[in-house]
């Protein structure tokens, strides 16, 4: 598939030929899901802790004899039946983490690219350079049309145009390599570099 390449300033650049194996798939929203459910459960801390019974600070001592009360039999004062007490089977640290495979993952990244160029939010340009002015790159995103948007660049970002894109809401710069299925998915526009194209098309090929 062709796609128009613009630059910055939003003039033509010429046109590029796509890869119909990374933007022409028909997307499928399970693989999606499955790989976006993934990236989250991997960021999840996972240090939710709630104190046992034999963690919680009152005396172990047993609060009253066993007999002759009219209650019922009681221990301490720690038990999960009492307010305060340890909580029963709640929550320790762990990992929300699971395996998914490389190949599996390279096809979501496939679908994600192809779901943005089939819904017309991929957009191609030159090059990603900036001298590092926020007012003059916000500018250029504004007349563009950008309200959120990824750009994915080369192997490195450009620093002039990191800084600049720093302090402009809504617009989130990676390298190649960082690009993933869940910051895809999640702005409205996705920008690559021609740089970009051919790094992707090499990675998941």
């Amino acid at each position: 598939m062709k796609l128009d390449v613009i630059k910055l300033d939003g003039g033509k650049a010429g046109d590029i030929e796509l890869s119909e194996d990374l933007f022409g798939l028909e997307p499928r929203a399970d693989i999606l899901h499955r790989v976006v459910r993934w990236q989250r459960n991997n960021a999840q801390a996972g240090t939710h802790k709630v104190k046992t019974r034999s963690e919680t600070s009152y005396s172990t001592k047993k609060i009253y004899r066993q007999k002759g009360t009219g209650g019922a039999r009681h221990g301490d004062r720690n038990a999960p039946i009492f307010r305060k007490g340890g909580i029963y089977k709640g929550p320790t640290p762990r990992s929300h983490g699971h395996d998914l495979t490389k190949k599996f993952r390279k096809l979501g990244l496939r679908h994600a690219l192809s779901a943005k160029a089939k819904a017309g939010e991929l957009v191609v340009i030159e090059n990603a350079e900036a001298e590092g002015k926020t007012a003059a790159l916000a500018k250029q995103v504004a007349n563009l049309g950008w309200k959120r948007a990824l750009v994915i660049d080369g192997a490195a970002v450009n620093e002039g145009f990191a800084r600049a894109a720093k302090n402009i809401e809504g617009l989130d710069i990676l390298p190649s390599m960082g690009a993933n299925v869940y910051d895809i998915l999640k702005r409205d526009t996705l920008v690559l570099t021609k740089s970009a194209v051919e790094a992707l098309e090499a990675r998941l090929k």
